[in-house]
């Protein structure tokens, strides 16, 4: 009869302690503690292809300078929206025209590729898609009012991005991202008096963001000229007015995993680019990658605004480089490890 009880008094208490580790939800059912819901996966930080990016240079330098109001401009569009789709992105053309400094109104295109469109959480990336009108820089001999291919200015970007797009499908994570292709960028007045020549693109994507309220991205990376060999990406100025925690983060990252050759501690003058008003439109925190070499006549690559830049300048390794630092950003950021 003892042992008759004892094992009832067990039963009952080890019943009773099954029960208490259940609560009600007033549904009648119970629900899981929060101590034993299984933690998220994280996802490991995938390898970034640096010749799948080349390739993607390439294929915009072939369709030829991709200024607006051109038939380039044009397929070009085209297939960077097909290559978003195919790489399982929702995508929005984000239509818009603009007056340039000429007086031409340019027909401009914002291409915009989303992942996980319905996350609250997400970061943002972004290149501007456009090519210069003309070789109009103090370095460029021949040929000054003809277009440029832009195979770093602009295509070295938007291929590392796309190279990004191919990556997140292929291993999804549960975070936002917005790849932002600008339009209209580089049609602006060199020597100008006013910064708002350039950039219209991004002035009129931050005056119309494609999301809103708590959609809007924590921040954003701002890739531009990055493809040339022997790049140098120094912390520019209006990055670190408005995201310095961001680019401090982001530059030891990027030493940390071995590219302190391109990612060097000095800091840059302030550039107007996509950023500076995404920064003081949108107030979106945003880094622009920009390459800045030593001792330049222009600040620039000795091929910026000529008809040198072209696929000779672009280097596989720098886009490794660029690309591998920002997936590891936009993984460790899903991972909370950023």
């Amino acid at each position: 009869m003892r042992i008759f009880k004892v094992l009832l008094f067990l039963v009952a208490t080890t019943l009773l302690a099954s029960l208490s580790a259940c609560k009600s939800d007033g549904s009648g059912q119970s629900s899981v503690t929060e101590e034993e819901t299984p933690p998220k996966e994280k996802v490991p930080v995938p390898k970034f292809d640096r010749d799948s990016a080349y390739a993607f240079v390439e294929k915009q330098v072939a369709f030829g300078p991709r200024v607006p109001n051109t038939d380039a401009h044009q397929q070009c569009k085209e297939w960077l929206v097909a290559r978003f789709e195919q790489y399982g992105a929702k995508v929005i053309e984000q239509d818009f025209q603009a007056k340039a400094y000429t007086g031409v109104t340019l027909n401009a295109t914002n291409i915009i590729a989303q992942y996980n469109p319905q996350a609250t959480k997400r970061i943002l990336l972004a290149a501007h898609w456009d090519s210069r009108p003309f070789a109009d820089s103090p370095l460029s001999e021949e040929r000054k009012d003809e277009p440029i291919l832009g195979a770093d200015d602009g295509g070295s970007g938007v291929a590392v991005l796309l190279e990004i797009a191919r990556q997140l499908q292929a291993h999804p994570i549960e975070m936002g991202v917005d790849l932002i292709l600008f339009d209209a960028e580089d049609y602006g007045e060199s020597g100008g008096e006013s910064a708002e020549s350039y950039c219209l693109g991004a002035q009129y994507w931050s005056r119309n963001p494609h999301v809103s309220g708590k959609q809007r991205p924590k921040y954003g990376v701002l890739l531009d000229m990055v493809g040339a060999e022997g790049a140098r990406f120094t912390k520019e100025y209006y990055s670190t007015q408005y995201a310095p925690q961001l680019v401090n983060k982001l530059w030891k990252l990027a030493q940390n995993m071995g590219y302190g050759n391109y990612f060097v501690n000095d800091s840059g003058g302030g550039i107007t680019d996509d950023h500076y008003f995404v920064n003081t439109i949108a107030r979106i925190p945003m880094a622009d990658i920009i390459n800045r070499p030593v001792d330049t006549q222009t600040g620039f690559g000795a091929y910026w605004h000529t008809h040198n830049d072209n696929m000779d300048v672009i280097d596989a390794r720098t886009l490794r480089a660029v690309g591998q630092v920002l997936l590891a950003m936009t993984y460790r950021e899903a991972n909370g490890e950023f």
